[in-house]
């Protein structure tokens, strides 16, 4: 079995002492002045190719200032794909980039399907000659659990992690996570305990992991007792509405286990920093990730 991740997850935590994540979520609408004049009035491949141009520009501006602030950054996959051929290339550059970095990488691709598919959607993410080359991917698991066996697979010849969408905040999400008795969350929960159980390193950490939202409130802590060793990935924080005590509910004792992500609170600004925002966005970036990151110290 190759290198567990759990463990790369918790030394680079360690390396920088914080367990924030920063999203990079290029929303073409948002990006710097300068950026979006490039496709602007432009259509169909031209626009394609010329906003795939420019995202890659800010994700090295992104990349370079959050390197040794924040341990792990979060490319969400579809940003990238409704660029088509040029996203997807852009995609490619900005993992190799994060990579070389020495950032981790969490793929948010949220892939879910059953045997041969779900093996080529986890090699293409976690494998060191897919296209991709992440750390770790996050994983639907509704259709059931066997849907998660293939990822795991790959897990353990790559030391890749996979993140399992176990208890979201949207407004929808009780409607199959908490049905059932008990919650069908927590049957996921028990399950992923069991599977994650041969993928625990040195650290006590499992590669694999949850996905948890902020303001799931005393859930967070029920599902922590379900699940010691793994990671929580909890979106939601900031501009989606939760707090920091929210973002740390589900921490172990010794502080770890939360990865907390923000991707517009630390990607853009509000309407009364934009002029200081296109005028310079590498500082202003880089002064919002330590800020996030400055929230979430962990002492290991």
């Amino acid at each position: 079995m190759a290198d567990i991740f759990g463990d790369r997850m918790a030394a680079a935590s360690a390396a920088v002492g914080n367990c924030a994540v920063v999203g990079l979520d290029p929303h073409l609408d948002r990006l710097p002045a300068h950026l979006r004049a490039r496709y602007a009035g432009r259509s169909g491949v031209s626009f394609r190719q010329e906003a795939a141009a420019a995202v890659l520009e800010f994700n090295q501006v992104v990349i370079a200032a959050v390197r040794g602030v924040v341990p792990a950054i979060k490319p969400q996959f579809a940003f990238y794909e409704e660029l088509g051929a040029p996203g997807f290339a852009v995609l490619e550059e900005t993992c190799a980039l994060a990579r070389e970095a020495g950032l981790i990488i969490i793929a948010d691709a949220k892939r879910g399907d059953i045997a041969s598919t779900a093996a080529a959607y986890a090699r293409s993410i976690l494998a060191a000659d897919g296209p991709f080359y992440a750390d770790s991917v996050t994983v639907n698991p509704w259709m059931g659990a066997d849907t998660l066996d293939p990822f795991i697979s790959v897990c353990e010849q790559t030391g890749g992690g996979i993140f399992v969408l176990v208890r979201t905040t949207n407004p929808g999400s009780a409607f199959l996570q908490h049905h059932g008795t008990p919650r069908a969350a927590h049957q996921v929960a028990r399950v992923l305990a069991d599977k994650g159980a041969a993928l625990t390193g040195t650290s006590g950490m499992s590669s694999v992991g949850a996905v948890v939202g902020a303001m799931t409130g005393d859930e967070a802590s029920e599902l922590r007792k379900l699940m010691p060793g793994a990671w929580f990935l909890v979106p939601g924080v900031g501009a989606q509405g939760g707090s920091e005590d929210d973002a740390v509910a589900g921490s172990r004792t010794d502080g770890l286990g939360c990865l907390v992500n923000s991707s517009r609170g630390v990607l853009y600004p509000a309407p009364a920093d934009v002029d200081a925002y296109n005028k310079d966005p590498m500082q202003w970036i880089q002064r919002a990730a330590s800020a996030h990151a400055g929230r979430f110290i962990v002492d290991v």
